[in-house]
Formats: structure tokens, C-alpha cells, sequence
């Protein structure tokens, strides 16, 4: 990991006389902007890499993409290339995808079944479980002085939620659950649902983009502001119930159309009410199936998570993964270097949703935000720009806002984390950054669990959600 003493280095060579400020020259919170470094400079990818990717859980896949023992698929935590492999007894291991003999990569395929991964260099043979099993003409070449338990492959710590499994490099990292924190009272209500959940059909849709990794999870997390103008030709031609945001018509009521939530660990969604389906051109399959299974949401976790379960989400779990639940595409965004990213993108459908129900889903969720999807290049052509617009010096000196919704927002008597009043707003922006601030400068998880209790403390409106639901009580019904 980085030293304190790199640190002030990398802060000097960026900031100047503003070092000893830290990342608070980066982020700043009271004021709700960020430096437009955050999108292009390579020291502060490289602290990414460090602080936050080789610390934070990051997204593998789902159970039902290595269904059975012996398969397996392989992908990424940020530049590390992984193989994730379901092991005889059905548990699940991950591991680093490099020979221990000279570094070459073990397994090129995507995904498959396999009883050993054999490095094409050499011949050295791993297990299902990273161990080193055979080695070529191991006794006439190493004479018996090879000590094959200490050359298997780097382990991986790998966890699950609801089928979501999820790796992380760091011992001392909390639990998975832990790290999902709060949001797992969200999650739930779609992750595990009335039904037997989700699960994500792949192999998935595999591009690349020319942008910061930032700029699609921060667009994912939390910006309904850009909908009704970035895709406002997509939507009326679409129809449906988001084509009244189109051009950010002011007739529309935005501070009752739905909610944004931030977490303690920088997840964070946008919820635009009773549109799950909105995007979907075919859609009778899916609306049939919400219907049907609404109740049994309502009847498990109560109206408030049903109304989750029947609205649309915008979605990022911190750092790198996304998803739009209605929508159904599944995003993982994988950093390579600070100006691109490879998009991995999957269909999130119903477990136990019929055949033709999900591949219905499928289709709209691949027509919208598949790799030549209508709205991804829409997304696209503005997450590029936002980019390589700092590639300018005198650009790069400026900030970026975030303040919309600043103060309309707080802690809710319902829902967990912070809440912000309407789906257009940056309140899970706010919160995206406040802890991408928070990774880069702490030393450890140590440090990070000693803010536990003040996390939140930046939104300093702790009355806006009691004064606003007693308001709402005393207008006059009609």
C-alpha cells in the first residue's frame, strides 16, 4: 500500500502548496464539487488502484454463471485479470490469473468447465482451487527442491450476497455484508424478492469506452437530471411513462416522482416511482410478472419496499458496478488506466420468471443498453467527453458541481442512509465522492471503521425528512 510519505508526494506533484490539504483538494464536501483531476490525472489512478480497488469488494459475477462444480469464468478486479472457479464441494475460489513460474496468463477463455488450469508457457498445472498440481520433468529439472504449496495461485477473498459474488483482496476489509451495510435492506427487496430473486444471463456484452471509470458509476449512482435531456429523442420515441421527461418539461412534478438514497460505503440509487417497465417497448410479460409478485413483496417487507420493487432504479455499488433494475442491464466497469474502461454488460432478470418473460427482458434491456444500444450511446458519446474534455491544462485547474438537492436531503424514519427528496438531484453523488475521498485517505480499514459513526455528519439537515412528511400530513386532502 501506499505510504504516508508517497502520498505527500503524489499530493505535491498535483497540488503544490495545497498538499497538506490532502484529497480535500480533490473533493470537497461542503461545497459539493471535485476537481476535474479526479477524471484524468494517472497519480490519482494510481492511489485508485491502491486504496480502493485492492481494499474495496468488487463485483465477480452470479451463481447461476458457474452453476455446477468445475465451472468457471474468468474477468477482472481492475487491472488483475481473476479466475473464479466453483469448486467440488460447491463452494467458490478465486484466484489471480498468473502462472507462478515466469507470470504468463493460465486461462484465456471466458468462462467454461475445467478439473485444471494448464499454463500454455510451460505446462505447470493448477487445481480447481488455485493449487500448483504438477509441474513437467519436475524430478530430472528441479531435483526434488520445488516446494509446489508455495507456488499455487494468489488467492482471493470470495463472498456472496443473494447469489452476487464478489471478491476482494484485503484481509482486514469487512465482511461482504458489512460493506454492503444498509444497503442490503435495499437490495433485498429485488435481490431476493418474493420469487427466488435475480440472476444475470451472460456471456456478457464486452466493449470498450474512452472515459474514466468514474464517470459511467457516478452517472449510474445517481443522475436523473440528464434523462429527460441526453435521451430525450430515445424517449419519445420509446413512449411510455418517462417520455414526459423529455427536453425537462417544467410541468412535470420532479420532487414527487421519486427518491435518491446515498450508503455508509458510497453506494447509492435513484428511484423514479411506478416506471420499473418504463424503458421496455414489449413489455406485457414483465409487467404481468411485477403484478403478480407485488403483493408477495408487500406482504414480506411492507408498502415502503414495495413501492421500491415496482419503480426504476439508477444504481452503483462502490466502486465500479451498476445496474438499472426494470431496465435489467448489469454493468461492470473495469478501469484500464485513467482515460478507459472495458463495459461488461449482462441482463438481470427474474429467477423464476418464465422463458420467454426473460428473454423478453433480454432483449429490451440489450436494445437500450447493450453495446449499440439506443440510450448506452447516448451515455457514451457524453461519458467520453466528459473525459478527454481535461486533457486541456487550463481545463483540468477547474471544479466540477454537484450541488443540486444540496440541503433536501437527510436521514428518513424509513428508509436507511441519506434520502434526498427527488430522483433528480446529487444527493448519491455527494455521497459516491464523500467516500472515494474517504478510501484515498485513510491508511487502512482501521481508520475507515473509526468514521462509522460520523459518516454521514456533511448532511447537516438531520430535520428536512420530519418537517417534510409533517407538512405533507397537514395539507388538505382532496
Amino acid at each position: 500500500m501506499y505510504s504516508t510519505i508517497r502520498l505527500y508526494g503524489i499530493w505535491t506533484k498535483m497540488h503544490g502548496s495545497d498538499a497538506m490539504n490532502g484529497s480535500a483538494a480533490l473533493v470537497d464536501n461542503a461545497n459539493a464539487s471535485q476537481s476535474r483531476r479526479v477524471f484524468w490525472d494517472q497519480d490519482v489512478y494510481q492511489l485508485e488502484l491502491e486504496r480502493i480497488f485492492s481494499r474495496c469488494w468488487l463485483m465477480l459475477g452470479h451463481d447461476s454463471l458457474v452453476p455446477k462444480p468445475g465451472d468457471f469464468i474468468t474477468t477482472y478486479m481492475a487491472e488483475d485479470r481473476v479466475i473464479l472457479s466453483r469448486q467440488p464441494d460447491g463452494s467458490l475460489k478465486a484466484f489471480i490469473n498468473s502462472c507462478t513460474h515466469r507470470g504468463n496468463q493460465i486461462c484465456h477463455a471466458d468462462s467454461g468447465s475445467a478439473k485444471a488450469f494448464v499454463c500454455n508457457y510451460h505446462g505447470w498445472v493448477f487445481g480447481q482451487d488455485g493449487s500448483l498440481v504438477d509441474v513437467p520433468m519436475e524430478e530430472r529439472c528441479y531435483h526434488s527442491d520445488l516446494d509446489k504449496s508455495k507456488l499455487g495461485l494468489a488467492p482471493i477473498r470470495v463472498e456472496t450476497y443473494k447469489g452476487f459474488i464478489f471478491g476482494c483482496h484485503d484481509p482486514e476489509a469487512p465482511s461482504l455484508e458489512d460493506y454492503l451495510g444498509d444497503f442490503c435492506w435495499y437490495l433485498d427487496t429485488i435481490w431476493d424478492g418474493p420469487d427466488g430473486g435475480l440472476e444475470l444471463l451472460g456471456p456478457p456484452l464486452k466493449s470498450t469506452l474512452a472515459c474514466n471509470w468514474k464517470v459511467p458509476t457516478e452517472n449510474f449512482v445517481g443522475d436523473g437530471y440528464h434523462v429527460g435531456w441526453t435521451h430525450a429523442a430515445a424517449l419519445q420515441m420509446i413512449g411510455g411513462e418517462l417520455a414526459g421527461l423529455s427536453g425537462n418539461r417544467a410541468d412535470m412534478p420532479f420532487d414527487d416522482l421519486g427518491l435518491q438514497f446515498t450508503m455508509r460505503h458510497g453506494h447509492g440509487f435513484g428511484l423514479i416511482d411506478n416506471a420499473a417497465t418504463a424503458i421496455h417497448v414489449k413489455r406485457d410479460g414483465y409487467v404481468k410478472y411485477l403484478e403478480e409478485t407485488r403483493g408477495g413483496i408487500r406482504e414480506k417487507f411492507g408498502p415502503e419496499r414495495e413501492r421500491l420493487y415496482v419503480g426504476h432504479w439508477n444504481t452503483s455499488i462502490f466502486p465500479n458496478c451498476s445496474f438499472l433494475y426494470g431496465t435489467n442491464t448489469f454493468k461492470i466497469w473495469h478501469p484500464r488506466g485513467p482515460h478507459e474502461i472495458e463495459v461488461w454488460t449482462y441482463t438481470m432478470v427474474p429467477k423464476n420468471a418464465d422463458t420467454e418473460t426473460k428473454r423478453s427482458i433480454q432483449r429490451e434491456a440489450i436494445r437500450s443498453f447493450g453495446t449499440a444500444g439506443t440510450l448506452e450511446s447516448d451515455d457514451g458519446e457524453n461519458m467520453s467527453s466528459a473525459t478527454y474534455n481535461n486533457n486541456g491544462i487550463i481545463t483540468r485547474k477547474g471544479r466540477m458541481n454537484s450541488s443540486m438537492g444540496k440541503d433536501r436531503e437527510g436521514p428518513h424514519p424509513v428508509y436507511p442512509g441519506i434520502v434526498g427528496v427527488s430522483f433528480i438531484g446529487e444527493t448519491s453523488y455527494r455521497g459516491f465522492y464523500r467516500f472515494w475521498q474517504e478510501m484515498l485517505d485513510a491508511p487502512d480499514w482501521a481508520a475507515i471503521r473509526a468514521n462509522d459513526d460520523t459518516w454521514d455528519a456533511m448532511w447537516t439537515n438531520r430535520n428536512f425528512w420530519p418537517e417534510r412528511l409533517s407538512a405533507k400530513q397537514a395539507e388538505p386532502q382532496d
